[in-house]
């Protein structure tokens, strides 16, 4: 099996979870947006993330998945 494609979260729709604790922390590391939750989803690798229905951040579904608790929705 290959590592590298059970990093990256299936295609659908997930709650992510800030793993930092405060908004300081969250800032420092360029989730200040995200923070504290968000509704993130995930299509053809790519993450992007919603609060009240506007577009606030994406990046790599990867990525997401190594920074954000990603729960499905």
């Amino acid at each position: 099996m290959d590592k590298a494609k059970d990093d990256v979260p299936e295609n659908g729709e997930y709650v992510a979870i800030c793993k930092e604790n405060n908004p300081l922390s969250a800032a420092a590391n360029g989730h200040s947006e995200v923070f504290p939750r968000a509704l993130v989803i995930v299509k053809d690798g790519w993450a992007t993330f919603y609060r009240d229905g506007e577009e606030i951040w994406n990046c790599n579904a990867r990525y997401a998945a190594a920074n954000f608790v990603l729960q499905k929705e």
